[in-house]
């Protein structure tokens, strides 16, 4: 659930400034929200400082990881290295135009420049030209006494031109003779080679201060975050007040401590145009799927909803769905359990989720009869009996047509329509004192009647009697009531031009619950069908043994990339849009975060 948050305005003069905002960060509760953009010398130099040191700690980080020292101050590793970073940056540079040079003596030969200088001062020009091979036809070479070819290919021709001034000039664009000897040019390549690699190996021996220079990191964004406290206050003449947040539960804390230390304070309820930050607590067995959120890098708004455990069991549910295979399912736990006990620090709540959607899977693979797409396992004694013919992934009737489409596909639409109603009924607990909640109540009607509807137009069900009056009974309780806060009439004209389309939408919703069904009997086909190319004509030798294995390996590592990305564009999406979009959900809220030590 999101916690109840208060807003905090605090009032301190000048001179205690320094010492408020470091008894605000022990005390470590209060989300500040600064009231005027932080500028400063001090936020400028630190937040180079930390740049300089996120660089170094990219360098030293791809380097061999050494054991650790912490003899050094590392404010001055992190100015050498940045000055060796910025020597090597100059070196490359420079080594990269004498490449270029020593290209031009691969490509026109080793000339020497001293003697080309030679032939000038006895007043012959040397020009060199570079000309696809067709220039060739265009000019009569032997009669052209001062101009030479130097070297051909299939592609292109060099051309050296010698001859006096007065000689007539052609019109091509020539080609300049470098500014060093070709042995020179060796010479100065292996010297910035050798001090590229006199480079490396100063900064890969400070690898072994890179913890040192990271935890100097923290203290310097502890001293930026500090500053920006303090430069982002607002002033009135003598008088320096700040705004932030903090959970109603401490509000005794933070009350004890402002007077302990003869602070002026107002504390407030946050307002509907407010922006408080968000704090989700609850209780362990919910908090596995914060790993999603953190992933997807979304937070609900303060004033939307906490839908975490609705996501953690939907998503649960539709994982299993979209995998659909008990075989999968068991390799994704017996994964799990193995990198869980090499990374024993890690936080629980991936691993914890991973075993909840393994089991899940599992779950529907065994009541499917689905065991790494094969149909003769599920055949197996045991197995068979615990399959759910409804939801048997291999129920083909004569005509190649599985036989409980009918069945997963009502089934697909039921789960939508529950999926919804939630939402709706989310809202109207929300404003049970209104009557919007009737609204919502008309929009729970209408989910059951689009539910009915699909049935009749997708399954050909027949649309019972009642579903005509659950339609219209919702649909006029909608009309009148989703804005009665405009009054009855007012309210009914700013609803109807939109429900039409909502209403339109809403069956789009409930319809795209069908993905559940199509992505996990693809995934079923799609191993079924590795598994015929791999062993349907049977193993008759060590070669076609060793081939059938690789296509299996290969080909149910591709189907279970598949069922992930399945997950992320069909799982997460039924809880991000269609759920939280019935919520009326934007996802704009803001991460509680302390200021704290």
């Amino acid at each position: 659930m999101i916690s109840e948050m208060s807003k905090l305005t605090l009032l301190v003069i000048k001179s205690n400034i320094d010492d408020t905002i470091k008894k605000l960060r022990k005390l470590g509760v209060i989300h500040i929200k600064e009231i005027k953009k932080p500028v400063s010398e001090d936020i400028d130099k630190l937040t180079s400082d930390i740049d300089k040191n996120n660089s170094v700690i990219n360098i030293l980080t791809k380097k061999e990881p050494t054991k650790q020292k912490k003899d050094k101050d590392p404010q001055k590793i992190i100015d050498e290295i940045i000055d060796l970073k910025k020597e090597k940056k100059e070196l490359l540079s420079k080594k990269n135009e004498l490449e270029k040079i020593k290209n031009w003596y691969d490509n026109w030969g080793v000339i020497s420049l001293k003697d080309i200088e030679q032939i000038q001062n006895a007043g012959y020009n040397v020009k060199l030209f570079s000309q696809p091979v067709s220039y060739l036809k265009t000019i009569d070479i032997d009669k052209m006494r001062n101009l030479f070819i130097v070297s051909k290919d299939k592609h292109s021709v060099k051309l050296a031109q010698i001859g006096s001034e007065n000689k007539e000039e052609l019109n091509l664009k020539q080609i300049h003779l470098p500014d060093l000897e070709y042995k020179q040019t060796q010479i100065e390549i292996n010297e910035i080679t050798n001090k590229l690699k006199n480079i490396e190996s100063k900064i890969g021996k400070y690898s072994s201060y890179l913890d040192s220079i990271k935890f100097y990191k923290e203290k310097l964004e502890k001293r930026l975050e500090f500053s920006q406290v303090k430069y982002g206050m607002g002033d009135s003449e003598s008088i320096y007040y700040l705004n932030g947040y903090f959970p109603t539960d401490k509000k005794d804390d933070v009350e004890k401590e402002a007077k302990k230390n003869s602070w002026g304070y107002v504390f407030e309820k946050p307002k509907e145009s407010d922006e408080p930050p968000v704090l989700i607590k609850n209780p362990k067995w919910i908090r596995i799927i914060e790993p999603i959120f953190n992933f997807m890098g979304t937070t609900p708004g303060y004033h939307e909803y906490d839908i975490s455990i609705w996501f953690l069991l939907f998503f649960s549910l539709f994982f299993g769905m979209l995998i659909g295979d008990a075989g999968y399912g068991l390799t994704f736990l017996a994964i799990t359990f193995f990198v869980r006990r090499k990374l024993k620090k890690s936080p629980f709540e991936p691993f914890v989720l991973m075993y909840v959607l393994s089991g899940a899977t599992i779950i529907w693979g065994v009541l499917s009869g689905t065991y790494f797409g094969s149909e003769a396992i599920a055949q197996l004694p045991i197995l068979k009996e615990l399959v759910n013919p409804n939801i048997s992934s291999f129920a083909l009737s004569s005509s190649g047509f599985n036989d409980n489409q009918v069945f997963m596909i009502s089934l697909c639409f039921l789960i939508g329509a529950i999926h919804l109603t939630i939402a709706h009924l989310l809202i109207a607990i929300k404003n049970i004192k209104s009557l919007k909640m009737i609204s919502q109540i008309g929009w729970i009607g209408i989910i059951w009647s689009l539910y009915l509807i699909a049935g009749n137009l997708v399954l050909g069900k027949e649309f019972p009697q009642i579903g005509i009056y659950l339609f219209i009974i919702s649909f006029v309780l909608t009309l009148l009531f989703s804005n009665a806060e405009k009054g009855i009439l007012k309210g009914l004209g700013a609803t109807l031009g939109s429900l039409p389309l909502d209403i339109i939408s809403g069956f789009s919703d409930v319809v795209s619950y069908l993905r559940l069904f199509a992505v996990g009997y693809a995934s079923v086909v799609v191993a079924h069908s590795f598994n015929q190319m791999a062993i349907g004509s049977g193993i008759n030798s060590v070669i076609s043994g060793i081939i059938a294995a690789l296509i299996l390996l290969l080909g149910h590592s591709l189907n279970i990339l598949l069922g992930a990305m399945a997950i992320i564009v069909h799982g997460v999406r039924l809880n991000m849009l269609e759920f939280s979009g019935h919520l009326n959900m934007e996802w704009s809220g803001i991460k509680y975060r302390p200021f704290s030590e």
